[in-house]
């Protein structure tokens, strides 16, 4: 069955929430840090001792956040207003004699600017079973982290290609005028509904197969969690699975893209590729772009073994890999990676846009560990990348006052030595963002002292030549491409980005 949620019940949710105080802040203020911690780590009793006083908000969390039964009174109290007939119906609220349960995951989700509440399918832990073919996925890791890496500026039109329950279209809400949602999955498309009706917004839902239901249409900007899981062309769970073989589904994705994004348009989603034994991963994505028309940026954030990765996705869905269904899976999924030399499975984060020029790529490994989330990141190097190529002329370069980013530091490191130090490694680091690397040498050091948005590049090359007895011509060629580079990784800025 599934769930309906009419217009008139969503106004009533949504005013005994707010009555309760059930939103993202109210759930902290009363569980504590450590508890609602603890509670996102999987560990409910913290939450529970934090919630004994049976008023109204402390039952909406122990009956949708912690997953617990709670005397019927105390749900319907908690939820005074509600029609009870259509909270069953929809399937949001299960009764038994004198006690209630959730029948769907509803839960509060904010941002900086606020809180929204999100409905979803019971993950495997609270419904006490493996999830269902058409399981509707709350709010995950991976729709966390495309939430995190995704450009946040002000668009006319914003597409959420397989919207899930929502996540994406609810960020999308902040930035874009005019927001379009669509899936395959008829319960998806009737939860993310849910949750849009429920937090007073107006999105387009539509229901098809990929980029069917937007056929003929543009829009200025993209995002997408795609069932990006890859193995076998089966479809054992919607919300992961596609039914295509490997990384076809990714592979469709980015193809499919530049055809439904506005001239400068951004589209960006979280991908998989494979890992082919004598294979490089990097010439694999790139094959997939278009030859002129887009810029890419193909950032990797983790490469999983196969074992790890099958073994992962079963127990997401519930499965113990031990079990015989698991293990029966497992054998399968593994035997086809073994027949496909697949020696690895990477993940990740694709960002591209729309241009007149010849196709942009960079294939970046990001596997290091940083906090500041990826897409103001991603939002200036389409901004650098657009810089460099408007100033393709070495003339324009050379003629250009540039500055070292603020957040670079340099490092050395040296061993003793004979006669006192000696330098092993010099590099530049940025202390923001991914916390870009590179290392350098003494000529680049040189340069970069001098980068302080006074004197344009090429007199300081000049100067540079001239302090190291060098040929200026072969300065200059030597260091226009490291400059570009820098560029590209926001450790040297000329002015108008600074």
């Amino acid at each position: 069955m599934l769930p309906h949620f009419p217009d008139e019940f969503c106004a009533r949710l949504a005013e005994a929430l707010r009555v309760a105080d059930y939103d993202a802040d109210g759930v902290v203020a009363a569980l504590g840090d450590q508890a609602h911690a603890a509670l996102g780590r999987g560990e409910p009793e913290p939450a529970r001792r934090a919630t004994t006083d049976g008023g109204p908000l402390a039952t909406l969390i122990r009956l949708f956040l912690v997953g617990d039964p709670v005397p019927a009174a105390q749900a319907r109290a908690a939820l005074r207003g509600v029609d009870e007939a259509d909270a069953v119906a929809g399937g949001l609220l299960r009764f038994d004699g004198d006690t209630a349960r959730a029948g769907l995951d509803l839960r509060p989700y904010g941002d900086d600017e606020g809180s929204w509440w999100v409905v979803a399918d019971l993950d495997a832990e609270q419904s006490g079973s493996p999830v269902g073919a058409d399981h509707v996925l709350g709010i995950g890791h991976a729709s966390l982290s495309l939430a995190r890496a995704t450009v946040r500026r002000p668009v006319g039109t914003l597409l959420d290609l397989g919207t899930g329950c929502g996540v994406q279209a609810l960020h999308a809400s902040r930035h874009a005028g005019r927001v379009t949602a669509t899936d395959l999955s008829e319960r998806c498309l009737a939860l993310a509904s849910a949750t849009f009706r429920l937090n007073g917004l107006d999105v387009e839902t539509a229901r098809g197969s990929w980029f069917d239901p937007v056929e003929g249409r543009r829009f200025d900007q993209v995002v997408c969690n795609p069932p990006f899981v890859v193995g076998p062309p089966r479809v054992d769970y919607v919300y992961r699975d596609s039914g295509l073989a490997g990384d076809d589904a990714s592979a469709l994705v980015v193809r499919g893209l530049p055809a439904v994004l506005a001239p400068g348009g951004v589209g960006q989603l979280l991908a998989s590729w494979l890992h082919r034994r004598g294979e490089d991963w990097a010439e694999r994505v790139t094959e997939w772009l278009p030859d002129e028309g887009i810029d890419a940026w193909f950032v990797q954030r983790d490469v999983a073994e196969p074992a790890m990765y099958v073994g992962t996705w079963l127990r997401d869905a519930g499965i113990d890999p031990r079990s015989a269904e698991g293990s029966a899976k497992a054998s399968a999924w593994l035997d086809w990676f073994d027949a496909n030399d697949v020696v690895g499975v990477g993940f990740g984060f694709v960002t591209l846009r729309a241009t007149d020029s010849d196709t942009e790529v960079a294939c970046e490994d990001l596997r290091h560990a940083y906090d500041d989330p990826l897409g103001p990141e991603a939002g200036t190097w389409l901004d650098r990348v657009a810089w460099l190529r408007a100033n393709g002329d070495p003339a324009r370069v050379l003629a250009t006052e540039f500055t070292v980013a603020p957040t670079v530091v340099l490092e050395r490191v040296s061993e003793p030595a004979e006669d006192g130090w000696r330098e092993l490694v010099r590099r530049l680091h940025r202390t923001d963002g991914p916390g870009w690397q590179q290392e350098t040498d003494e000529l680049v050091t040189a340069l970069l002292a001098g980068c302080r948005g006074q004197v344009p590049l090429g007199d300081l090359l000049t100067l540079l030549a001239a302090g190291h007895g060098l040929p200026t011509d072969a300065v200059v060629r030597a260091a226009l491409p490291v400059v570009a580079d820098l560029v590209t990784h926001g450790m040297l800025l000329p002015k108008e980005l600074a």
